[in-house]
C-alpha cells in the first residue's frame, strides 16, 4: 500500500524543539482530510499563513508541516489553492523583512526549492510569529545538519515488490554474454579495498591479473581503473569507464596502465583504442597542475584521444541558475529566445548528447572505447549511460532503464549526496550540480526524437527527478555503494523502483514499438533540441493548461478503440446479414471487411 489516510494529530512531542510557540501551536492541529499521509509520516505544526502566489493574488490559508512535507491549503476562496512540497526539495529558507518592515505582506519567509520554484509566505509581524515555523522547517528540511535521520529511514511504506532486486549485477552481465574468453568478472573490490567508490563486482580484460589491477589503480584518480560498462554482442567492442591518469606536471608514465589499455584494445582486435576525455582540452591540461591529466600520444601509441568539450560541474550549476531566473516565476516573453540562449543550458545538453553519439557510433562500428572525465563519476556517467541507451534497446524498456540508472549512476558512484545535498543546509556548497538532471533532460530529448522507441513515458522521468530530491526513497541517497552499505540503505529504506513498479501502467508509453537491433542516433543540433517546458516551467498554471503528450496518446488510443469496436460491429452485422441472406453474392462485402487493416 502506498499511503494511508491522514490521521488526526497525536500529541507526540516536537522532538527537541524548545520553542513554546511551537508546542502551543501544535495543540491547535486539525484533521487534514484531503491529503494522504505516508506510513511513518507525522504532523509537526500547523499555522495560519498567507501564501504570496506569484501567479495570482496573496492567498490566506493554513500551512501544515510534517516530518516529510510542507502542505498549504487556502481558506479564503472557493477556488482551491494547494501546495504539496516534500521538505527534501527545499534548498534554503530565508527570513523576509523584519519587525519594522512596512508594506503589506513584507514580513515572512522565502523558501528556495531545488525543483525550479520558490515559495513566499507572509505572517503577522507581532510577537515573532515566524520564529517557530522557520525553526521547524529549517530543522526538518535539513535533518542531517541537525543530527536527525532522512525521512527515507523513517518511512514505513510497504510494496509487493522489493525494488532493491531490480538490479542484480551478475544477471545484467550475463545478459550481455559475460564473462567470456575476452572479459572476466573479478571480486577484487568485494570489500571496497581496491576502490571505495566502485561497486564490488567488476568486469576486466581476461588477461589482466588482479595484481595488474592494483598497479593500474595507483595511476588512476581515486583508484577508478578502466572497467567494462557494456559489451557489443556482435562485434565484441566495449565501452569502458574510468578516471583520469595521474600524469601530473612532470608527465609521469605507468607501464602497467599503458599495457592495461592495450589489453582492452586487443580483446576484440581494435586497431586503435579511442579514449574519449569528456573535458575541454584546456581543462584537461590544467588538471596536470593538480596531479591529473590525460593519456599522451607518446605513452599510449595504440590509442587516439578525443576531447568532448563538456564543461565542469560549476559551469552546469551556473547555467541552471540562469535558466531558473528566466522561467520562474514568470517567463520572459519579449526576449525569450535570446534569454534562453544566454543560459547556455541547451548548448550543454547538445555537447553531452553529441559526445554520447560519438561513443555509440565508434562502438557500433566495432572499435572499443575508454570514457573518462576527471574522477569518472559525473560526465563519464552521462556519456556511458546515454551511449548504452542508444546502442541497447533493453535499456529503453521500463525495467531496463531502472537497471541502467542503478548500474551506471548508482553503483558506479555518482556523488548524489554531494551533488543534490540531501538533508544538508549548506546550499552554497560548491559540490552541488545538476549533472543527473542534465542526463534525464538528454533522455527526454531522445524520447522526443524517437517517440516509439521507449517503453516508458515522460511521467517516469519527472517522478525520478521529483524523488531525486524528496528523500522519500533510499535509491539516490549517499555518494557510493560502500556508503549505502555502511548505512544499510537496502535494509532500512524502500527503493523508488518498488513504488514505480507497483503501478507500471502510469509510466508506459502506449506508442512503444520494440525494435531489438535498432541503434538510435539523435540529432544533437540546436535546431532539434528544445527546452523541456513540462518540467522546467510546470509550476506556471498557464503551462499546465497545455495538453500533456500522454493525454494526447490516451485520447488517440481511445479513438482507436472506438474504431476497432465499430469495425467489429460492422463485421458482426455483416456476417449476420450473410447468414440470413439466401443470395450467394452477398459474401463479397464481408470479404472486404474481413481483410480490412486498421492503421493503428
Amino acid at each position: 500500500m502506498a499511503s494511508a489516510p491522514i490521521a488526526p494529530y497525536n500529541s507526540s512531542p516536537l522532538g527537541n524543539s524548545s520553542s513554546p510557540n511551537a508546542s502551543r501551536e501544535s495543540l491547535k492541529m486539525e484533521p487534514l482530510a484531503d491529503v494522504a499521509m505516508l506510513p511513518g509520516e507525522e504532523r509537526v505544526i500547523d499555522k495560519d499563513i498567507i501564501y504570496i502566489c506569484p501567479f495570482n493574488a496573496a492567498v490566506k490559508g493554513k500551512v501544515f508541516i510534517t516530518n516529510y512535507r510542507l502542505y498549504f491549503k487556502n481558506t479564503d476562496s472557493e477556488t482551491p489553492v494547494t501546495l504539496d512540497v516534500p521538505l527534501g526539495v527545499i534548498s534554503r529558507v530565508e527570513k523576509m523583512g523584519g519587525a519594522s518592515s512596512r508594506g503589506e505582506n513584507s514580513y515572512g519567509l522565502e523558501i528556495i526549492c531545488k525543483d525550479m520554484r520558490n515559495l513566499r509566505f507572509a505572517l503577522k509581524q507581532e510577537g515573532h510569529s515566524r520564529r517557530d515555523i522557520f525553526e521547524i522547517i529549517f530543522k526538518y528540511a535539513f535533518p542531517l545538519s541537525h543530527g536527525m535521520q532522512l525521512f527515507a529511514f523513517l518511512s514505513q511504506e510497504k510494496y509487493e515488490e522489493n525494488g532493491w532486486n531490480v538490479y542484480e549485477p551478475m544477471e545484467e552481465y550475463r545478459r550481455q554474454v559475460l564473462p567470456n574468453s575476452e572479459w572476466r568478472v573479478t571480486f577484487i573490490n568485494k570489500n571496497y579495498e581496491l576502490c571505495d567508490t566502485y561497486p564490488t563486482i567488476l568486469v576486466v580484460p581476461f588477461k589482466a591479473t588482479d595484481e595488474d589491477l592494483r598497479r593500474v589503480a595507483a595511476f588512476r584518480s581515486r583508484c577508478r581503473i578502466p572497467v567494462l560498462s557494456w559489451f557489443h554482442k556482435e562485434n565484441h567492442a566495449v565501452i569502458t569507464r574510468c578516471s583520469q591518469p595521474l600524469v601530473g606536471m612532470s608527465g609521469k608514465r605507468n607501464k602497467d596502465d599503458e599495457r592495461y589499455l592495450d589489453l582492452i584494445r586487443e580483446a576484440n582486435g581494435t586497431t586503435k583504442l579511442t579514449i574519449y576525455d569528456a573535458r575541454p582540452n584546456v581543462n584537461a591540461v590544467a588538471n596536470k597542475a593538480t596531479g591529473g591529466g590525460y593519456e599522451g600520444d607518446d605513452a599510449y601509441q595504440n590509442a587516439e584521444l578525443v576531447f568532448l568539450d563538456i564543461h565542469n560541474i560549476h559551469v552546469m550549476r551556473e547555467s541552471l541558475k540562469k535558466l531558473k531566473d528566466i522561467v520562474y516565476p514568470n517567463v520572459e516573453e519579449s526576449h525569450w529566445l535570446s534569454s534562453l540562449e544566454s543560459t547556455h543550458w541547451l548548448e550543454h545538453i547538445k555537447l553531452v548528447l553529441s559526445g554520447a553519439i560519438q561513443v555509440a557510433d565508434k562502438v557500433s562500428s566495432g572499435s572499443s572505447v575508454v570514457v573518462h572525465c576527471s574522477d569518472g563519476w559525473d560526465r563519464t556517467a552521462q556519456l556511458t549511460s546515454l551511449a548504452m541507451l542508444m546502442l541497447d534497446s533493453y535499456y529503453r524498456t521500463l525495467r531496463g532503464f531502472q537497471v541502467l540508472l542503478e548500474k551506471e549512476w548508482i553503483s558506479f558512484g555518482h556523488k548524489f549526496a554531494s551533488r543534490i545535498g540531501h538533508g544538508d543546509k549548506n546550499h552554497a556548497d560548491q559540490d552541488r550540480s545538476p549533472i543527473f538532471l542534465q542526463f534525464i533532460d538528454c533522455v527526454w530529448q531522445m524520447t522526443k526524437q524517437f517517440p516509439t522507441a521507449f517503453e516508458f513515458n515522460e511521467r517516469l522521468l519527472v517522478v525520478i527527478l521529483d524523488h531525486l530530491y524528496s528523500c522519500r526513497f533510499g535509491t539516490f541517497l549517499y555518494n557510493c555503494e560502500s556508503a549505502r552499505d555502511s548505512n544499510n540503505v537496502r535494509g532500512k529504506t524502500v527503493s523508488l523502483w518498488a513504488f514505480v513498479n507497483s503501478d507500471t501502467s502510469l509510466y508506459i508509453n502506449p506508442f512503444y514499438t520494440p525494435e531489438s537491433s535498432r541503434v538510435l542516433y539523435p540529432v544533437a543540433s540546436m535546431r532539434h533540441l528544445e527546452l523541456w517546458v513540462t518540467y522546467y516551467i510546470r509550476w506556471n498554471p498557464r503551462i499546465l493548461h497545455q495538453s500533456p503528450v500522454e493525454q494526447r496518446y490516451k485520447e488517440l488510443l481511445a479513438l482507436r478503440d472506438q474504431y476497432l469496436k465499430k469495425l467489429e460491429e460492422l463485421q458482426l452485422s455483416d456476417s449476420t446479414h450473410l447468414t440470413n441472406s439466401s443470395t450467394p453474392n452477398t459474401a463479397t462485402p464481408n470479404q472486404h471487411i474481413t481483410h480490412l487493416q486498421t492503421p493503428f
